[in-house]
């Protein structure tokens, strides 16, 4: 995993700790086995175009993002045993739950990913 942190198009930093994933078993896994995140952290997926919460024991909001780095949808609260989905995202940023209500991203809204220099 790559640690980094999301920013507006502003350079605003929206999430301090972001880890970002593209490989198959961090994707397939995701948050399953981990604590629940605290606030201004998150976990970038990508590729992914949807999201699941079987197994998981707490709800979770998500952020669907596209190849342009353009919010496209946003769903709050996703509670365990729950999916969801969208055909035009190509990346996907799990959050704690309640992040949403606290940060407001609307659909278009431009995000930036910076990589933490080690």
């Amino acid at each position: 995993m790559i640690n980094g942190y999301l920013t507006d198009i502003n350079d605003n930093c929206l999430f301090e700790k972001v880890l970002r994933t593209t490989r198959f078993l961090e994707r397939l896994c995701g948050l399953l086995f981990s604590p629940p995140l605290k606030q201004k952290e998150g976990l970038l997926i990508e590729p992914c175009s949807s999201v699941h919460t079987i197994f998981m024991r707490y709800p979770i909001d998500i952020v669907f993002i596209d190849k342009d780095w353009r919010v496209v949808k946003t769903i709050k609260s996703l509670k365990p045993w729950r999916m969801a989905a969208s055909r035009k995202s190509y990346r996907v940023l799990e959050l704690a739950n309640d992040s949403l209500a606290q940060i407001d991203i609307p659909s278009g809204q431009q995000l930036k990913w910076h990589r933490y220099v080690e």
